[in-house]
């Protein structure tokens, strides 16, 4: 494994749309396993998209253990199919260090992918996971959190817990 340099806000790469992922080899597998080295590496991070290392292809890693949840999930091709209710969180980005902003969320999610055998699978989530998944599909589409927020804050102003 290695970690890979997180592109920032500016660099045109994360503002394209990423491309699916057609065969699951081991260039996939080692990149699913450099993108979760690289999120562990940082302070804070729980989520990762392959834009953000500089690779157009559609895979996410998820990993909320840090906050007493689930993961790593290593997600390929990564779709939500079903979406219920609303919520809003203050987002933060590994792509946007120093800034915060509060995004409306689905409340609940399902999302449908490939792991990183090949096999699909559906994952029903809701708070925290529901908003992570998100955000990082967001990313796999060009789009920011940015992008959406309603209000940005610098990150060392605000006083909430993330």
């Amino acid at each position: 494994m290695a970690v890979r340099q997180i592109r920032i806000i500016g660099d045109e790469l994360l503002k394209k749309k990423s491309r699916p992922i057609e065969v699951i080899d081991e260039k996939i597998i080692q990149l699913l396993d450099d993108m979760h080295e690289t999120m562990i590496k940082t302070d804070d991070g729980i989520g990762i998209a392959a834009p953000q290392v500089g690779v157009l292809k559609r895979a996410i890693v998820i990993d909320l253990s840090r906050e007493g949840g689930e993961g790593p999930y290593k997600l390929i091709n990564p779709v939500v199919t079903k979406q219920k209710g609303e919520q809003v969180c203050r987002e933060g980005c590994l792509s946007v260090p120093g800034k915060l902003g509060d995004v409306v969320r689905p409340k609940e999610v399902v999302v449908e992918a490939l792991n990183e055998k090949g096999e699909k699978v559906k994952i029903k989530a809701k708070d925290l996971l529901a908003v992570v998944l998100c955000h990082e599909i967001d990313h796999l589409d060009g789009i920011l959190f940015v992008d959406r927020a309603t209000d940005l804050y610098d990150a060392e102003d605000d006083e909430e817990d993330i």
